[in-house]
């Protein structure tokens, strides 16, 4: 059934053979006056004026469900779906995020246009392919990203790629309202604070990421339409100072620091598109159970390859004519990206502030994803959280993104060039992982998960009749090639929130500190600089990525054969 406006998810103990164990589920008012855990004072008082308060926003038009799975019969049709989360894509991923940091290749690494357009392009598309490949999850699931992690990394070890994910969001929010802040200073000439404008990203993100899923579809589309018709003014604009783009060369650098810069670059514009694999899933989650794979993972990955491609190119451009054209090199150190974004526009003048200021739009469409996501990363993370409604959640990531903002609003370029590649690392193994389930242990070891699927001996000594019933391995392989038949996957989605099939999650979280391992040898950053990256030029050459996928790669499957024949899950 489905759940009801406003209810609040609570911790409750199911009965599995002779254990209880905990699991989340959905109570009511009632519920909560006879539940022992919510009648001590505080606690029950805090829930039911949670409740309240949240059919209150839910009259408003406000999402107030969580993390749970949106059943098949919940979800509508394909095609419209289609054309809104494409419009979604252009606008989340063909804005000023996917730029700044294209923008740091000449500027920071010193690189030219050629060895950008190498580095850069190349990565992105590989980070492209991993963020298509996480998205199919969706349909056939109904469940967030974060929450299929689940049937990787258990019930409790979940929370290790939960907080990764939040981290991950909300470093990309702090980034967009410096930039916000940035662009409005620059436009003034400095008489606006760059405070004032984090506000402003913050607000306008605020009040359409606290709506729900289906208002932020609608937002994103309309978003789109005026961001690149800017950013094509913008390539028209700034089309005279192309002529500086190509005077810089890398011809003084020594070959092994090229190299390590050239490295470098291409994980931070790999962790670009990547990064989207923690919550690309999070926005299909309405379209129908049996849409097929190829479609979602095509939509996918052209939606985020051509904008960012789009935008990308445009930012190298403009960083590349700034490292040989004194004015912008100089509007550039003074007001970051907002700075070049004006220098690219001023000949046009007031036009030129007024398309600057529509530019702002972007920043506003990405940070409204993240923070509407990294409210369902909180809800996974603790039992006790999920009790808590969304929209809550919502207010407090804006809370702590703001303040951040605030406090890093003069360190862009080092927050962009240290906080993104740590996202792309632990997207790597996560990806390699579910990878890994899906076609080798999901496809020719199916067998062995005896817990998740009805029908096995396990599953028989828990019913009501009291008595085990042998079941033949036979007829259990036969159930779960019907499962496949009808389902089209190999998960039993219905037990998503049911801890005693889950699986423990020993193998993927010890293949993900096996992994981590990788990233200390491999990284090259400003605080780090493993023994690996070290070979790669003084500022080291950063191939933790690399490494950390080849590790949690090789430790994963024998580490999760062994899992299963011991515990079936």
């Amino acid at each position: 059934m489905g759940k009801k406006s406003g209810d609040i998810i609570v911790e409750e103990c199911v009965e599995v053979g002779s254990e209880s164990r905990p699991v989340e589920g959905v109570v009511t008012r009632e519920h909560l006056e006879e539940s022992p855990v919510q009648s001590e004072g505080l606690v029950k008082r805090a829930c039911r004026k949670l409740e309240g308060l949240s059919r209150r926003i839910d009259a408003l038009g406000v999402e107030t469900t969580g993390i749970e799975r949106i059943e098949p019969y919940e979800r509508g049709s394909a095609g419209r779906q289609f054309v809104q989360v494409a419009g979604f894509f252009l606008s989340a991923t063909g804005g000023l995020s996917s730029m700044s940091s294209f923008l740091l290749g000449p500027l920071l690494f010193g690189l030219g246009f050629k060895e950008c357009l190498t580095s850069g392009l190349v990565s992105m598309v590989i980070g492209c392919l991993v963020a298509a490949y996480c998205s199919i999850m969706g349909p056939q699931s109904g469940c967030r990203q974060m929450v299929t992690a689940r049937y990787l990394f258990g019930w409790t070890f979940v929370k290790l790629p939960a907080l990764a994910s939040i981290l991950g969001v909300l470093g990309w929010a702090v980034v967009n309202c410096v930039v916000g802040g940035e662009m409005l200073a620059a436009i003034s000439n400095g008489k606006v604070p760059i405070a004032v404008g984090v506000v402003i990203v913050m607000v306008c993100s605020f009040f359409v990421a606290v709506f729900g899923i289906k208002q932020v579809l609608k937002v994103e589309t309309l978003i789109s339409v005026p961001v690149l018709t800017t950013f094509l003014l913008l390539y028209i604009c700034a089309s005279d100072k192309y002529k500086y783009v190509s005077v810089y060369n890398t011809d003084s650098m020594p070959r092994l620091e090229l190299k390590g810069n050239w490295l470098n670059f291409f994980t931070l514009c790999y962790s670009i598109t990547s990064t989207w694999g923690s919550i690309t899933s999070d926005y299909y989650i309405l379209f129908p159970e049996y849409t097929p794979k190829w479609q979602v993972f095509t939509l996918t990955f052209l939606g985020t390859a051509v904008p960012t491609l789009f935008v990308g190119v445009l930012g190298l451009l403009l960083s590349s004519a700034a490292v040989s054209y004194e004015p912008w090199q100089a509007s550039y150190d003074k007001h970051g990206m907002g700075g070049l974004l004006w220098s690219g526009f001023s000949r046009w003048g007031g036009f030129g502030r007024f398309l600057v200021v529509v530019l702002l739009l972007s920043l506003v469409s990405n940070n409204i994803i993240n923070t509407y996501s990294a409210a369902f990363s909180i809800q996974l993370s603790s039992v006790h959280a999920a009790r808590i409604p969304r929209w809550f959640w919502c207010i407090v990531c804006t809370a702590v993104y703001f303040v951040a903002a605030l406090v890093g609003r003069n360190h862009f370029s080092t927050i962009l060039g240290n906080f993104l590649p740590m996202i792309g690392y632990w997207l790597s193994m996560y990806f390699m992982l579910l990878l890994e389930e899906n076609e080798l242990f999901r496809r020719w070891f199916l067998h062995l998960y005896t817990l998740e699927f009805p029908g096995g001996p396990e599953s028989t000594t828990t019913t009501t009749t009291k008595t085990a019933i042998a079941v033949t391995p036979r007829s259990v392989d036969e159930w779960k090639r019907r499962h496949r038949s009808a389902q089209g996957h190999r998960y039993n989605w219905d037990r998503w929130n049911d801890q005693s099939v889950l699986t423990h999650g020993y193998a993927a979280t010890f293949a993900f500190v096996c992994g981590i391992a990788g990233v200390v040898v491999g990284m090259a950053q400003a605080y780090w600089i493993g023994p690996v990256a070290r070979h790669f030029g003084p500022e080291g050459g950063d191939i933790a990525m690399w490494l950390a996928m080849g590790i949690s790669g090789i430790v994963y499957p024998p580490c999760r054969y062994l899992e299963l024949r011991r515990f079936g899950r």
